[in-house]
């Protein structure tokens, strides 16, 4: 049998150093933020929560409750959703918490959630804030908040769900697509930066710039 190419094994290695990285990386992305842990006796000035989940906000609304914060701010609400109708399925809650909670309908993506919370941020004056959301998707929403609002304290509040049914094939293998996802969205948030400086706005052809906007907007999804 005869050897393959020098060029092809070439490639076959840089191929295979590429995914053993990659694998690393997923290994440490997990390893990362599973070991996460809120501490919930320090206070805010406010309380960020990202749509995508009841227990999110159920987390926003128990830490409201314990007078963690001024303000609960839900951010990427649908736009045809206020208050009433997000808050029905929790029942009667008490007046000084109602009152407190804002929504915010400007964001339909984590760096719409970062730049519409800065934004409210700048407005109220604060200087700090706890960001809660799923333990997944911490690492991204933090790494968007950062850049978003570089003066402002943040701590991290990631969310468990244990509810994943082991007898549905959906149950486990979803979970893991979703981790997976999760990941690949933080490299590219991660990388953005890099991409935008190496395609400024006019300093490339439209073809290359409107093919740079296609591929940053799916990024920030």
């Amino acid at each position: 049998m005869r050897p393959l190419p020098r060029w092809l094994r070439r490639i076959a290695a840089v191929a295979l150093a590429a995914v053993l990285i990659w694998l690393g990386g997923l290994v440490w992305f997990v390893a990362s933020s599973v070991t996460v842990r809120a501490d919930a006796s320090e206070k805010t000035d406010a309380i960020v929560v990202l749509t995508g989940g009841k227990q999110r906000l159920e987390a926003g609304i128990e830490l409201l409750a314990e007078g963690k914060a001024a303000k609960l701010f839900v951010s990427g609400v649908n736009q045809q959703v206020d208050r009433d109708e997000l808050l029905r399925s929790f029942g009667r809650l008490p007046d000084r918490v109602t009152c407190c909670i804002v929504l915010g309908h400007a964001a339909d993506n984590t760096f719409g959630n970062a730049r519409e919370t800065a934004r409210w941020m700048r407005e109220e004056g604060y200087r700090s804030l706890r960001l809660v959301t799923s333990w997944y998707h911490m690492r991204r929403s933090r790494l968007e908040f950062e850049r978003a609002m570089p003066a402002v304290r943040i701590i991290a509040h990631p969310v468990f769900v244990h509810r994943v049914d082991p007898e549905r094939f959906w149950g486990w293998h979803g979970a893991i697509l979703l981790v997976v996802d999760e990941y690949d969205k933080f490299l590219a948030t991660w990388v953005r930066p890099l991409v935008d400086a190496l395609l400024p706005g006019r300093a490339k052809p439209p073809v290359i710039r409107n093919a740079a906007r296609l591929i940053i907007r799916g990024w920030r999804g």
